[in-house]
């Protein structure tokens, strides 16, 4: 048997690609895995956010419209800055958007609603059904909940920020509240400023913020 000294390095992005997938596979639940697979990682080669219905899944007749950040900034201006929402005036949102009640459906029941909707909550289970990562759902949901209308850089409070974060990493279940808490802590002294205000580029591009 040939003998290597040759050591193998596992690239260090390889574990969260592989936790996403897993987490994409089993919301999907695809009756052919392999020919998912292949869609899913193809979809991700190409720079899109892969999708979590199956090909062979039939579309509805209604024909429903896919979620987008830009419907969720509509359906974000709808709730008019309310903390809560009933759920069926919520629905019919939803509705009037032509979203799909599935997807809908999902976010009620991860999030565990009952008839008063948290909307915040509700917004950031909705951008998690389009962030591969939690980094790209908060980066979604800052650029749904941003009023900058000069072209500037999205920004939201920090406390809102805080919040978001607090509750994705809660519901994901695999970050450490101590993780959460140290990361809050070195963005909150050494990133924000006086505004109080946190930008994308503030939790994407510092090498020292590690959402996951």
């Amino acid at each position: 048997m040939l003998q290597t000294d040759k050591q193998i390095c596992i690239p260090p992005e390889l574990p969260e690609l592989l936790k996403q997938f897993t987490k994409a596979a089993i919301r999907t639940q695809p009756q052919d895995l392999i020919q998912w697979a292949a869609d899913y990682f193809g979809a991700l080669s190409r720079g899109e956010i892969p999708s979590t219905r199956e090909q062979s899944e039939p579309v509805p007749s209604s024909n429903w419209a896919e979620l987008t950040p830009e419907l969720l900034k509509i359906l974000h201006s709808r709730v008019g800055g309310r903390l809560i929402v009933h759920v069926n005036e919520l629905a019919q949102m939803w509705k009037l958007l032509h979203l799909p009640t599935e997807l809908f459906n999902s976010v009620i029941n991860v999030g565990r609603f009952m008839e008063e909707i948290e909307w915040l909550k509700f917004l950031a289970l909705a951008c998690s059904s389009l962030g591969v990562t939690i980094s790209k759902t908060l980066q979604i949901a800052c650029e749904v909940l941003s009023s900058d209308h000069d072209g500037g850089p999205a920004r939201i409070p920090f406390s809102t920020f805080q919040f978001l974060y607090t509750y994705i990493a809660e519901v994901d279940g695999e970050i450490s509240a101590s993780h959460v808490s140290r990361m809050l802590n070195y963005i909150e002294q050494e990133i924000i400023g006086p505004d109080g205000l946190i930008k994308v580029i503030d939790f994407t591009q510092n090498p020292r913020v590690r959402l996951e």
